[in-house]
């Protein structure tokens, strides 16, 4: 009898990791695996980062975080995209977005609801929704249309049973950008049927043409 548990070991291990590791071992090739630049963290964030620790700041922190942090994502939430976010009820710091992702999914989902998912998309998506507990739903996208999430394809596969709408643009791994025609559209459906968008927006200022 496995001492892992079937939604476990439902989940296959990440394609992008594989390759991670085995590229690791390999002398003169780069890796193109993960999203990460080519280059260290700057200085003077090494810099800061280095000073905390001398400093002692190694105990633990506020769950939501740093309230001087906390406070600092507001105002640049609201400086670069004019979004109001109540730094005491709306704003939680994670270790990264794959955290934040699965801790979305597991506050917001019941067994068994539906969430649907741009195919292909991010590998950590599928797995943060099978965690908890939920059904992912493809929303299949295709070269032709530059793999953009079409509204009539979200509408089709919704019904009484779906909870939400992830995806994340920019793309991952497509680098597909959406236009707000498209995002309109797909907000509509949003208001619509009453679901969550839980949106992945870890590239957005990674965008060079425009859009």
């Amino acid at each position: 009898k496995s001492p892992l548990s079937r939604r476990l070991k439902d989940i296959s291990p990440s394609g992008i990791r594989r390759f991670f590791d085995l590229i690791a071992s390999l002398e003169g090739v780069i890796s193109l695996g993960v999203g990460e630049p080519d280059y260290p963290t700057p200085w003077h964030i090494r810099e800061a980062a280095i000073y905390s620790l001398e400093k002692g700041y190694t105990m633990y922190t506020p769950n939501r975080g740093l309230p001087e942090l906390v406070k600092e994502l507001s105002r640049y939430l609201e400086r670069t995209y004019g979004l109001s976010y109540d730094p005491e009820k709306e704003i939680l710091i994670t270790v990264g977005v794959s955290q934040g992702l699965d801790l979305a999914m597991r506050a917001l989902l019941n067994p068994g609801e539906e969430v649907l998912v741009p195919d292909p998309s991010y590998v950590a998506y599928v797995p943060c929704i099978l965690l908890a507990g939920g059904k992912p739903v493809p929303v299949p996208t295709t070269e032709q249309d530059g793999f953009r999430l079409r509204p009539e394809e979200v509408a089709r596969r919704t019904n009484s049973n779906t909870k939400a709408l992830f995806f994340g643009y920019p793309a991952n791994p497509t680098g597909t950008v959406m236009p707000r025609e498209a995002l309109l559209g797909i907000a509509r459906l949003v208001e619509k049927h009453g679901l969550i968008a839980v949106t992945d927006e870890i590239y957005a200022r990674l965008v060079y043409d425009g859009e």
